[in-house]
């Protein structure tokens, strides 16, 4: 499963070539990642009130081409790896279909303050939407 969010780019966001601040980028990722798992039915709010966080370990990001004020731009997010412990993301951010980013996060799971193994039925939903 993908899923697409849209976001119009806030003139804060940019620096001073007019085009989004690379730090930025990680802010569309998560708000990609948090509705991607609204929309799956793992509001992040309900899963962190159970005591289970998935913190970002890891983030990569590759620029192709820049984004700038006033346009609208889509963050496409899947499940690319799923483990008891750990889960990956991948994205694409395009404007119009032409790719300016693409990139990854990978989350470790936490059960209260320690890593632990992701819940069983936080597991199952995910392992059904896990593309591989």
């Amino acid at each position: 499963m993908e899923s697409e969010t849209r976001i119009k780019v806030r003139y804060a966001e940019t620096d001073q070539m007019g085009v989004v601040h690379h730090s930025v980028y990680a802010v569309y990722l998560e708000a990609a990642r948090v509705e991607f798992l609204e929309r799956v039915g793992l509001p992040y709010p309900q899963v962190e009130a159970r005591g289970v966080a998935f913190p970002v370990v890891e983030l990569g990001i590759t620029f192709r081409a820049p984004a700038r004020f006033g346009e609208e731009i889509s963050v496409r997010t899947r499940l690319a790896h799923l483990s008891r412990r750990d889960l990956l993301f991948r994205y694409r951010v395009e404007r119009e279909g032409a790719l300016l980013a693409e990139g990854f996060t990978r989350h470790l799971c936490q059960v209260g303050e320690r890593a632990g193994r992701i819940p069983e039925d936080i597991y199952q939903a995910l392992s059904v939407l896990h593309l591989g």
